[in-house]
């Protein structure tokens, strides 16, 4: 076992697939010589070169539409967004063509395309950098979307996304590039259509992903010294959700609070709660609680900022109300 930081696990996984397959490659913004806005590149321009590890200028439509172009062509690019938040200024490219390609080509093109980089609500960078993108990209037939959480499942999930054949929108939270774990030293890959069970329970399913594990995990320890059990679940996979996970905990504590950092309208959690309506309704006791950001753009004042978002004492409020 290694103890590495989420940045380095990332790099990691890059640097693994990129010498086992050379046509994988990366491209963005600064990935090259500066390594990346959050170093997950560094140095890998010495050992590729600088046309795998590809700097581009400041025009996220333009080299959005290379890399889906490369991937119709055999390669298997890997695109950096300094912020994700840029990346609706790719929303054509994304949209439009690497979710449809394959369908409207009749087959005839597979689009093996992996779009990762920083995102959510981070320390006071402003609305425009604080963009919670997955909901917007949920809707888009033929892409698949996944969020880490940790560096161990960082890895594992971005060697998996690399090696699909099918467009990957990987998300990664700004504040958790620096969290460390450890990860084994053997190679290792992580489903990207499965949640994972983070803390068995039995008084009511708590469902998280990204940054909000964290805050879940917080409020686990608080509620636990109480004598609550709460039973914790990491979605990974925003597209599709594994409802069959949820459904699962669901048969044995027919409770569910969710919890993201996504807006509260048409968020992760709305399309959750439609899918509990559809496939498990009787297995609830009590109405679902949606612990939700705020639907308004982020405050950069820090005590506002915070304010938007669901901190750990609303969610130990929420689990003893409900269980009331």
């Amino acid at each position: 076992m290694n103890k590495v930081f989420l940045f380095d696990a990332l790099r990691e996984a890059t640097d693994e697939e990129m010498d086992r397959d050379k046509s994988v490659f990366v491209l963005g913004e600064d990935v090259g010589h500066y390594g990346g806005s959050y170093k997950v590149t560094k140095d890998l321009h010495i050992k590729y070169g600088d046309l795998r590890i590809l700097d581009t200028p400041i025009a996220e439509n333009s080299f959005m539409g290379m890399a889906v172009g490369a991937s119709m062509t055999g390669l298997r690019p890997i695109v950096e967004g300094m912020n994700m938040s840029f990346l609706l200024l790719a929303f054509n490219q994304i949209s439009n063509n690497a979710g449809m390609l394959r369908y409207t080509s009749g087959g005839n093109f597979q689009i093996p395309l992996v779009i990762r980089g920083p995102g959510g609500v981070g320390k006071q960078l402003g609305a425009e950098h604080s963009q919670r993108l997955e909901a917007y990209f949920q809707a888009i037939p033929g892409l698949k979307i996944v969020a880490c959480s940790t560096p161990y499942n960082a890895k594992g999930l971005l060697k998996s996304a690399i090696r699909d054949n099918n467009p990957v929108i990987f998300f990664e939270h700004v504040l958790l590039y620096n969290l460390q774990d450890d990860i084994p030293s053997e190679e290792y890959f992580i489903p990207l259509d499965k949640a994972e069970l983070v803390r068995d329970g039995d008084d009511v399913t708590i469902v998280t992903y990204s940054r909000m594990r964290h805050h879940v995990m917080q409020a686990v320890d608080v509620l636990t010294k109480d004598g609550y059990n709460p039973e914790v679940i990491d979605l990974i996979s925003l597209k599709p959700i594994d409802i069959d996970s949820i459904s699962r905990s669901l048969k044995k504590t027919h409770k569910l609070i969710i919890v993201e950092e996504c807006m509260r309208t048409g968020g992760i959690a709305a399309e959750i709660i439609a899918q509990v309506n559809d496939s498990c309704f009787d297995l609830l006791d009590s109405p679902v609680v949606r612990l939700s950001s705020q639907d308004i753009p982020t405050p950069y004042n820090g005590l506002l900022e915070q304010a938007t978002v669901i901190q750990p004492q609303q969610i130990v409020e929420a689990v003893k109300n409900i269980l009331a």
